[in-house]
């Protein structure tokens, strides 16, 4: 009896551990991703400041937003190679410093010349974030639990969007915009040092182990089934992109104000940010598959509809289109761990987020040739019909998945 007693508080223990695990790597990966995504659209907030400041032209000014967004998009992969050798902790923990460290030092430009390299930085170190928090939401959590801890993972991202910018604007109105950068550049060293000491130190997965999920997982390490999840990750931020960039063009067609179409981006913004979390909780229970057929369905018949109502009505349909728009990221990013071993999550992450993240940058610019030629109307019908090349790519990866998640 005494063996038994012992044996159940060793679990209880075991249990115990593992949940608070399961916190601390949620916790560090929501504050990690709404720290570096609020920081990614700072830069909106910061345009028109350094616009005024140093005398950019527009050119100059695409060129900033340019340089961080690709840098954080292109250091990705070797972001989750170099954690693969030191360490996740290290690695996002010394990124988010760096985040924080190149707004200190644009804080401090004097130029065009320093503001590009501080933005550089920046995204340097914003390139960790995805990939190895990712990962650690995915080796914390297993399964279905695995969708709905991604996607509240998802959705801190959308909670850093609204607060960072919102918290820049107010500390810009009570100070000069020099040391509102710094505060907020602090605040990215303090928020790593958190990071570093907080994240979980979870064992290395041994190759027995790794082999044991991936045969429990019908999909794991199938090149196919991860081409196919990638792809579809790919039309879906392109469309997302694409429709974000003319919708500002159909709302002023149907006699918008800017007032409107900024009220008009906030319902969407809103709407993508409940998708997200809504979302990853509707594919935990009826399945990965049902969930992208849905949402990547309905987002074309929202587009549709849109485009002959009258504005009062369009507004009130934004609010469903952000949810359609966003809600399947957080089904595909909780696809990634079944369609790869353990070891190699971090890698798969960074392949997927940086495929991901450059089709959305480069479809404004292919659908805007589309705009040129044909109107506005007609790019976002081509955008509308383009998204459902997504079901025939989500019915091939559904044999590829573990049969809990189809």
């Amino acid at each position: 009896m005494a063996v038994l007693s012992e044996g159940n508080s060793e679990s209880r223990s075991d249990t115990e551990a593992s949940r608070a695990n399961e916190k601390r790597a949620l916790a560090v990966a929501g504050g990690a991703h709404a720290l570096h995504d609020g920081y990614t659209d700072l830069i909106y907030v910061m345009l028109p400041i350094w616009q005024a400041e140093f005398g950019l032209a527009y050119a100059q000014i695409g060129a900033l937003r340019g340089l961080f967004s690709g840098t954080m998009a292109g250091f990705q992969i070797p972001s989750g190679l170099l954690a693969e050798r030191l360490g996740a902790a290290r690695v996002l923990a010394c990124g988010t410093a760096l985040a924080g460290l190149g707004y200190c030092l644009a804080g401090a430009s004097t130029g065009l010349g320093v503001l590009l390299i501080a933005l550089f930085l920046s995204g340097l170190g914003a390139s960790t974030q995805h990939p190895l928090a990712s990962a650690l939401v995915a080796r914390a959590f297993s399964g279905r639990r695995s969708l709905k801890a991604l996607g509240t993972y998802n959705f801190a991202g959308d909670i850093g969007k609204m607060t960072v910018p919102a918290l820049a604007t107010l500390l810009i109105a009570l100070m000069p915009w020099r040391p509102s950068l710094a505060v907020l550049g602090l605040m990215g060293v303090a928020a790593a040092v958190a990071v570093f000491v907080l994240i979980p130190r979870f064992p290395p997965e041994t190759a027995e182990h790794a082999k044991q999920g991936a045969t429990a997982a019908t999909g794991a390490d199938s090149r196919f089934g991860f081409s196919m999840l990638l792809a579809i990750g790919m039309l879906d931020s392109a469309t997302r992109m694409a429709f974000l960039t003319f919708l500002p063009f159909v709302l002023t067609a149907k006699g918008a104000s800017l007032q409107g179409i900024g009220l008009a981006l906030t319902f969407v913004f809103a709407g993508g940010a409940a998708g997200k979390l809504v979302c990853a909780f509707i594919g935990a229970r009826i399945g990965v598959i049902p969930t992208v057929l849905l949402t990547e369905s309905l987002t074309a018949v929202a587009i549709l509809a849109l485009l002959p109502l009258p504005l009062e009505p369009a507004y009130a349909l934004l609010p469903l289109i952000g949810i359609a728009l966003n809600g399947t990221s957080s089904v595909l990013y909780g696809s990634v761990p079944v369609l790869v071993s353990a070891e190699k999550r971090a890698r798969a992450f960074s392949i997927f987020y940086t495929g991901t993240i450059g089709s959305g940058a480069l479809a404004p610019v292919l659908y805007g040739f589309v705009g040129d030629a044909f109107g506005v109307t007609t790019t976002l019908i081509v955008v509308a019909c383009v998204v459902l090349l997504t079901l025939p790519l989500a019915l091939a990866l559904r044999p590829r998945l573990p049969a809990d998640l189809r």
